[in-house]
């Protein structure tokens, strides 16, 4: 079995996850916009041909081009942002994702083909169509755009919730996977509630409307907001569909996943709750200033929600298969006979800073195990997460990482490179002097060989699940 390697570009202070994380998060909600979009644009492009609101095709072809410069170009480029950044931080990742779906990733692109296509038609001659056209370019880019989440959101609930996939590796079994109708029907609902809060800013933007008029159209688009009630549910039905060790990271096992889903939470509860009482209920007029302070929560909660998404995988990236690091579950094992960069053919830039070979070696150890969620001395640092541990301390906490902390995944090297790494570490606490004395006690090495005896291959979520079944 070979272990694949890849070259590893270096963001540090920042860490990886951070990089592909905020370019994620927009392109999440740019993306969530414009689906939403497309579904508001149907309602009132009705409204408009069935007399129902006298001012409906003038907000609509207003915010479509706004729709179009935002979420058509600045979406458009973070996608690509996020695909070329994605496979400098994660190839592994996204190479699984490629191989195991690349037929759902090409039908997802003729949906997107055809919500560009129709949009830009729209976008160019839709003010000299007659409403029955108008209305079918609509739609078919509302089609595209809604079908785009679909396939999209099979692969990504994949990584999380695998359902059969683990066992029979068939495509279906992975893309309707237990979190699949969940996620997909509370992303819908998330897009509508985006491009129901963008309306209202863009409504506030129409001066040459009188303000009972704006009040009009900022109603209906309020309308939209409703299904937001449905939210509470599908929450509790996605964490109910969700790992139990995964869940507990929200519950209180982790702080910061905890804190991210309650900002989730809280953002959604006053966007409903104003949207439901004040501007259904009530029927009240918003300024600019309200409507951009809700869309910016809605913001926050989109950072929130898709935080946590991610976070709760830990220790996987694809659950019970790929490790964060992108080391796959069952090459653990021969990780640790042996190494895990003995085979790592790419030198380590600015090799002449280290003081001796050990610290090299512990420097690719770093790369390759360590570098996609930590930086050494920046944001989630290892010198300020391990900096109260002593020497022994470090050896034994790295050799028994999954027990540990259980939502990293168990070390995957051999002692000399546990040893190695526990070097760089303090090497770098030291402010990397130009000498260090290198470390090779046998002793040494045989204790941490023990510990890692101990605490094996498997994940910690591995073998909670291999306890239940027993139990049962």
């Amino acid at each position: 079995m070979d272990v694949p390697y890849y070259p590893i570009n270096d963001y540090e202070p920042l860490i990886k996850g951070l990089v592909i994380g905020g370019l994620g998060i927009t392109h999440v909600f740019l993306a969530q916009f414009a689906i939403g979009g497309g579904m508001l644009m149907c309602y009132f492009q009705w409204l408009a041909q069935t007399g129902r609101s006298p001012v409906a095709r003038q907000f609509l072809d207003g915010y479509f081009k706004i729709l179009v410069l935002i979420s058509f170009v600045v979406g458009a480029l973070t996608g690509v942002a996020m695909w070329f950044t994605t496979i400098q931080v994660s190839p592994r990742t996204i190479g699984v994702m490629v191989d195991e779906f690349h037929w759902v990733w090409a039908t997802e692109w003729t949906f997107f083909c055809l919500e560009v296509v129709a949009g830009y038609a729209f976008y160019r001659c839709g003010r000299n169509l007659p409403d029955r056209s108008r209305m079918t370019l609509l739609l078919l880019y509302t089609v595209g755009a809604w079908f785009s989440l679909f396939w999209i959101n099979g692969i990504l609930s994949w990584q999380l919730t695998p359902g059969q996939w683990g066992e029979d590796r068939s495509v279906w079994s992975g893309f309707f996977n237990p979190s699949f109708w969940p996620s997909l029907i509370f992303r819908t609902i998330t897009s509508l509630t985006i491009a129901s809060l963008a309306a209202c800013v863009v409504i506030n933007t129409m001066t040459e409307l009188r303000r009972d008029l704006r009040r009009e159209l900022i109603n209906r688009a309020a309308f939209c907001l409703s299904p937001m009630l449905l939210m509470p549910a599908l929450g509790y039905w996605y964490l109910n569909v969700i790992p139990p060790d995964s869940r507990s990271w929200v519950e209180g096992g982790s702080a910061a996943m905890t804190m991210f889903m309650g900002i989730a939470v809280a953002a959604s509860l006053l966007i409903g709750g104003y949207a439901l009482v004040g501007l259904i209920a009530q029927r009240l007029y918003i300024n600019g200033a309200t409507a951009t302070l809700l869309l910016a929560l809605a913001f926050g909660a989109t950072a929130g929600g898709e935080f946590v998404r991610e976070g709760v995988r830990k220790p996987f990236t694809v659950r019970e298969y790929l490790f964060s690091n992108s080391i796959r579950a069952d090459e653990v094992a021969l990780l640790r006979e042996q190494g895990s960069v003995t085979a790592d053919p790419f030198p380590l830039r600015n090799a002449g800073i280290y003081a001796n070979e050990q610290l090299r070696l512990g420097a690719k150890v770093y790369r390759f195990q360590c570098s996609i969620c930590h930086s050494m001395g920046g944001v989630n640092g290892l010198t300020h997460l391990a900096g109260t541990w002593t020497t022994d301390q470090k050896r034994m906490n790295i050799a028994k990482l999954q027990n540990t902390k259980p939502f990293m995944p168990p070390f995957a090297g051999n002692a000399e490179e546990l040893e190695a790494l526990v070097q760089l570490i303090e090497w770098h606490a030291a402010g990397m002097p130009r000498t260090w004395e290198t470390t090779s006690n046998a002793t040494v090495l045989a204790e941490i060989r023990q510990w890692l005896d101990e605490a094996g291959t498997e994940s910690a979520t591995r073998r909670e699940v291999a306890l239940i079944r027993e139990e049962r």
